[in-house]
Order: structure tokens, then C-alpha cells, then sequence
């Protein structure tokens, strides 16, 4: 630089690989740049053009990244039960044959409401270090969900039907009335959608509690809840289109029907972790899909002289009784699975005075994957075996944690559920064997091998 004051000024302000500016101290004033630490902008005028560039180029392809990361979510099996309600919302709205410009104004409102809640529950988990989807842990919140859930599938069922004040109906057209309604129903679902974890989302939530910026982090978390409900909204689109198919008329009774069935098994879906026993759930899943695949294939008179869609009814009536018989199997005959001891501040203490590898899984009911860890891969003949040779603590947080969970929480510095954890003889965490989704047996023995030191 040209002048001492102005280079010691840029070294105290921690620049580095600092030049000759050949304007001085005073023009640097001038141009309004910072003149004491702690004061540094980004704003800035003409002749610095290419740092403004650079941010705003860096920020870009961030949030092009982390739209990407949103889409790839869709692959993850927390996003699974938004599928089967999508489909059967807007489905069921097809009866009322809106216009393509309004339907895809629905869509846009659903995808909106998913992804402002979403974010919301993102930015509050960044900033508080409250697990994501928390908000789950309250048994009113999964009531709430199921209770609209079971409202859509009784008025897909005929029971009721949502119509406007006779004093509104006259000011809002037809094709407007049901976009609170689509909003609403997004608000509702970004609830179920926050409890994704995986490594993706871990660092996201890392990245906007290092930054501090309440805007920037929404920013980031709606970004990736555009990208998670972009095949949602292409969802919606084909879903909404049901009755402009072939003859509609003549079977779009049972589609509704079939819609109203696969509300109803969301709305237990969701209520699982509040019923009674562990596979309590799982056995009225069951005995919907029965009663349902009986009713939509052999009692229901629709479509009855349509030869072709009769062959479809006993196909779909036959596939779903296959699926409940599937589900109440799968309880029926599952195998012996890992013992876990629960969580509690002494059964830890034992366990770490034993010196043997230690394994604890975060779980909660309300979680897919954790459910898919318990059913599929802590039932493998091959990890239960294994098992023995660990000390397997399991920390239930479907309920609201207790203090000494909350510590064990910051302690292993826990996001959200699933949370695997691996602890070496010594007590000491292997944060590289890790697992923060559903991995398969043949997956997971591998780090159970290196746990042991073998």
C-alpha cells in the first residue's frame, strides 16, 4: 500500500495477502471500508465489484447444492407417507374439475405451506439444538395430524363435505374456495416432513448455527424444502388430472373411495407411537388393508358393467389383502431381536464399568427409518449374534427428553433420530462408524467389526 496507516489498518482488520493500494489511507475512507475490526460489510460500492460478485456467485450455487440435496431426500423413507397423501388430496380433488392453471396454483400453495413449516422447524432446531422434528415429541401435535388426515378420508368417504359460508360463496368463485384449504394442508404435512435426518441435513444444520443469520438459514432450509416438494407438486399435477381420464365418471366414485382408505391408514399411521404396545399399530394397519382390499374388490358395485375395470378392482382388492397379510406376518413371524437395555443414567454407568464396546440407538416411534433399523436390521440373525458382545443401550425420544436425556443429547451432540452411536471399551465415541439413517445388516455388522477391534 501506499501509506504505513493504511496497511497496518488491513492487517489489524485480519486481511491477508495485502498489496500496494495505490489511492492511500485517505481514499480509503473515502470509499467508506471498514476502518475498525468488527465493522467489516459486505455492501460495498464500485471498486469492489468482485468481492460482491464472488458472494453472491458462492451463495447461488450453495443453494442450487442444497435444492439438489432436497430432490435426492425424496429417496429417503421419512419422506414415504407423503406420497400416499399427496396422491389421495389432490386425487380426490379431481372430482372437482378445476381448470389446469388453478391446479397447479393448489400445488404451489401445498408445496409453499410444506415448505414454510419446514423451514421454520429447521431454523428453530439450528439455532435452540433442539432435535429436528421435535415438535413430534407432543402427542397433540400427532393428534392433531391424524385428526385432518381422518377428516380428508371421511370426506372422501361421503360423510361430510367442505363447502364455504353461503355468505362467502357468493364472493369467491368455485375454483378459488379450496386454496386455504391446500395451504393448510401443506402447513400440516411440513410437519411430518421435518424429521429427515441423514448427513446431509446434519451438516445444514451445522452450517446456519455457525452462521447466525435467521434469514440465511431460512433461506437455506426453504431451498431444500422446494427441492424435497418438487416431486410432490409433480404429484399433484398427475394425481389432480384423474378425472379428465377416459369415462371418469364411471369409477371416479372408487378412486375417491380408494383415497379415503389410504387417508384413514395415515391417520393411525401417525398415531402409532401413542397406541398401546409395540406392534398394536401395525396389527389395525393390517385390518384396514384387509377391510379395505374387500371392499374396494368385491363389495363396491362401481364400475360393475366395465369388464376391464372390474379385473382392476379384484386385482388392486387382492394386492391389498396381500399387503395385510404381509404386515400382520411380519410381526407374527419375526425372529428374535437385539435386547436393548433402556436408557437411564445408571444402566449407563454399568455399562461403561463393564469395558465392553457400547451401542446406543436414538430412537423414536414417530421416525420411519428408526422403525425400518428396528424391524429389519436389529432382527438380522447375523447383528442379534453379535450383539452379545456390546452393551446395547436404547434412548427412546418419541416423549419429550428428560434432563438427563437432554445431556446425553449435547454430550454426543445428537440432531435428530435415527442416531446410532458406536463407544469403544474405553468409553471413548468412534464418531466415524456413526449411522444417522436406515442401513441394511450386511452394512451395519461391518462397523460392529470395527467396534470390537477385529
Amino acid at each position: 500500500m501506499r501509506s504505513h496507516g493504511a496497511a497496518s489498518l488491513a492487517v489489524r482488520l485480519g486481511y491477508e495477502n495485502i498489496y500496494r493500494f495505490a489511492e492511500g489511507l485517505p481514499t480509503w475512507k473515502e470509499m467508506g471500508l471498514p476502518l475498525e475490526a468488527g465493522r467489516v460489510s459486505y455492501g460495498v460500492s464500485g471498486g469492489q465489484k468482485g468481492i460482491s460478485t464472488v458472494v453472491g456467485t458462492g451463495l447461488i450455487l450453495t443453494l442450487i447444492g442444497v435444492f439438489l440435496g432436497g430432490i435426492a431426500l425424496n429417496l429417503t423413507p421419512c419422506v414415504y407417507p407423503l406420497i400416499p397423501i399427496t396422491a389421495s388430496y389432490f386425487g380426490g380433488k379431481s372430482e372437482t374439475g378445476e381448470r389446469q392453471g388453478y391446479l397447479i396454483l393448489h400445488g404451489l400453495l401445498y408445496i409453499l405451506g410444506l415448505s414454510v413449516m419446514n423451514s421454520a422447524i429447521g431454523i428453530s432446531a439450528a439455532f435452540t439444538g433442539r432435535l429436528m422434528g421435535s415438535v413430534l415429541q407432543h402427542p397433540a401435535v400427532l393428534i392433531f395430524v391424524s385428526s385432518v388426515l381422518l377428516l380428508m378420508a371421511l370426506n372422501f368417504f361421503g360423510f361430510w363435505e367442505l363447502r364455504l359460508p353461503s355468505f362467502m360463496s357468493s364472493v369467491v368463485s368455485k375454483s378459488h374456495t379450496g386454496y386455504a384449504q391446500s395451504l393448510f394442508m401443506g402447513l400440516t404435512l411440513g410437519i411430518v416432513a421435518a424429521p429427515c435426518i441423514g448427513p446431509f441435513i446434519i451438516g445444514l444444520l451445522t452450517m446456519v448455527a455457525q452462521k447466525g443469520d435467521p434469514l440465511y438459514g431460512f433461506l437455506i432450509f426453504f431451498t431444500l424444502s422446494i427441492g424435497l416438494g418438487l416431486p410432490l407438486f409433480i404429484l399433484s399435477i398427475f394425481a389432480g388430472n384423474v378425472s379428465k381420464l377416459p369415462r371418469s365418471g364411471e369409477w371416479l366414485l372408487w378412486i375417491r373411495n380408494l383415497f379415503g382408505w389410504i387417508m384413514l391408514a395415515m391417520a393411525v399411521y401417525f398415531v402409532k407411537p401413542l397406541l398401546p404396545g409395540l406392534d398394536a399399530g401395525t396389527f389395525i394397519l393390517a385390518f384396514i388393508a384387509l377391510a379395505s382390499g374387500v371392499h374396494l374388490g368385491f363389495i363396491s358395485k362401481t364400475g360393475k358393467n366395465l369388464r376391464t375395470f372390474v379385473i382392476i378392482k379384484r386385482t388392486v382388492g387382492v394386492f391389498v389383502i396381500g399387503v395385510s397379510l404381509f404386515l400382520a406376518g411380519s410381526v407374527l413371524l419375526r425372529g428374535p431381536g437385539v435386547s436393548w437395555q433402556p436408557y437411564s443414567q445408571d444402566t449407563y454407568s454399568k455399562a461403561l464399568a463393564a469395558k465392553k464396546p457400547i451401542i446406543i440407538d436414538f430412537y423414536a416411534d414417530w421416525c420411519t427409518p428408526c422403525r425400518q433399523l428396528d424391524k429389519k436390521t436389529f432382527h438380522e440373525q447375523e447383528v442379534v449374534k453379535e450383539s452379545a458382545k456390546f452393551s446395547m443401550i436404547k434412548v427412546d425420544l418419541t416423549k419429550e427428553a428428560n434432563p438427563d436425556v437432554m445431556q446425553l443429547l449435547k454430550k454426543y451432540d445428537v440432531k435428530g433420530v435415527p442416531t446410532v452411536i458406536f463407544l469403544d471399551s474405553s468409553g471413548h465415541e468412534l464418531r466415524e462408524l456413526q449411522i444417522v439413517d436406515y442401513i441394511p445388516g450386511n452394512e451395519f455388522l461391518p462397523r460392529m467389526k470395527k467396534a470390537l477391534g477385529e
